[in-house]
């Protein structure tokens, strides 16, 4: 084990019996010889189930949709590559000399993977409980602060869902203007439920995010109005 990966190895709370884990672990494929893309296979599904675990135990009043919802943020790449630049992981990747060129160690998905990786070395290593002690280690911050579920659903799919619920009819998107150049467009959306008689507006610089804008600000109007002028089965 180099002089890097000791200090690694310190700053993770970790002690290899086989060192050559945590080098296989920060070793991606564009290097030669063994790299951690097995490792890394090993380490997601570990994740899961060690996230999935933490979350029934915290979160007893949670369905599994909600679960589901809360485990797929904690361990989505955008979050692992998170953890990675808090330990600075990057540092000590073994990359090849074209993602080095490529500033390949900042790249999230390389990150996100070594993460994965090193978890894996860590449960052959050591064994599942010690494996577990180090995921809950790394996750204690997040897991202390979860959102509500419904949080991380997207405005079109919980404005959606509302609708469904109250058996109204579901929204209508309209792109109503595309203006600017090409590669500078912005987007103006509608959001429209005739049977409420209610329409939004949004500007984006997509209309994938002008949608989820305009139904974010429908969202707010459906959720403000008594409950007798959205149900359609009347009283």
């Amino acid at each position: 084990m180099t002089d890097d990966t000791q200090r690694l190895s310190r700053q993770l709370g970790l002690k290899f019996n086989n060192p050559a884990l945590l080098v296989n672990a920060l070793t991606h494929r564009s290097a030669s010889g063994t790299n951690n893309e097995r490792l890394e296979f090993l380490g997601d599904g570990a994740l899961n189930f060690i996230i999935a675990s933490a979350l029934y135990e915290r979160k007893p009043e949670c369905d599994e949709g909600s679960l589901s919802r809360l485990r797929a943020n904690l361990v989505r790449g955008v979050t692992l590559s998170e953890i990675a630049r808090d330990l600075k992981l990057g540092d000590y990747l073994n990359l090849g000399t074209g993602e080095l060129k490529s500033g390949g160690f900042r790249r999230d998905s390389i990150l996100a993977d070594a993460v994965e990786a090193i978890i894996g070395a860590v449960y052959l290593d050591a064994g599942f409980a010690a494996c577990q002690a180090f995921v809950l280690r790394l996750f204690k911050t997040r897991l202390d602060n979860l959102p509500e579920p419904e949080e991380l659903v997207d405005p079109k799919t919980r404005l959606q869902e509302y609708l469904q619920g109250h058996q109204l009819p579901l929204p209508n998107y309209n792109t109503l203007q595309v203006s600017g150049k090409s590669h500078a467009q912005t987007f103006l959306v509608e959001c429209a439920i005739p049977a409420l008689g209610q329409r939004t507006e949004a500007t984006a610089s997509s209309r994938r995010k002008g949608e989820q804008a305009a139904a974010r600000a429908m969202l707010d109007i459906v959720l403000s109005l008594s409950p007798k002028p959205i149900d359609s089965k009347g009283p």
